[in-house]
């Protein structure tokens, strides 16, 4: 074959040209990126406002009425007033002022029945009346109070001794005797009643009585 003409083998193939952005196209690209940029912001500032908004209402909610906040107040004051009174009437009972004692258990009683507590100030009440004097009323009141309280020592404890001296009920006495000591043994301590649980002597008496018959 010939030799290649030299204008044709140094002929030179150009390369692609490489496309150059002009700084008017740089412009409208980076403005045309600005608003998703603005709208990010603008939703999260939106987002922002919206948590503190929901923040203060929640701070702000109150389930309760005024009337159920008052209900409560009043409810609290008079627990605080009849526990009071009841303190007052134990205070007197471990000074063995029964009279006085006697008539602060039935402030409680008569003023405050609506709450449970005020099943102890029976008790103490019926403490109190049998060292007043009246028995049969104090029996009355302790039979009353052991079904309510049922599983309480303290008022067992009384009825037993009263039933046994006043009553003359030994197997009465007995069985609520039972119960007593099962609950708590100190009360066949007669130290422990006069001493600790601040019983009128009368009743002290009657429980050594029982005691011994026992």
């Amino acid at each position: 074959m010939g030799a290649c003409k030299a204008p044709i083998c140094n002929l030179q193939v150009p390369s692609a040209p490489v496309p150059r952005i002009s700084g008017t196209t740089a412009r409208r690209t980076f403005l045309f990126s600005l608003p998703l940029i603005a709208s990010s912001a603008t939703l999260s500032c939106s987002t922002v406002a919206g948590s503190s908004s929901l923040g203060l209402a929640a701070e702000s909610y109150d389930p309760l009425t005024q009337a159920e906040k008052d209900a409560s107040q009043d409810k609290s004051r008079r627990i605080s007033e009849a526990i009071q009174l009841l303190d007052k009437g134990r205070e007197f009972q471990a000074q063995g002022d029964f009279n006085s004692a006697l008539l602060y258990f039935t402030l409680v009683i008569d003023k405050y029945k609506d709450f449970a507590f005020s099943e102890y100030a029976r008790v103490g009440r019926a403490l109190a009346l049998y060292e007043v004097g009246d028995k049969q009323e104090a029996i009355a009141e302790m039979e009353d109070v052991s079904i309510s309280l049922k599983g309480y020592p303290e008022v067992h404890a009384a009825l037993a001794a009263a039933l046994y001296v006043d009553k003359h009920s030994p197997l009465l006495a007995e069985n609520q005797f039972t119960i007593a000591t099962l609950l708590d043994p100190h009360y066949t301590d007669l130290s422990y009643v006069k001493e600790t649980k601040h019983w009128p002597p009368s009743l002290v008496s009657s429980l050594r009585r029982f005691i011994t018959f026992s």
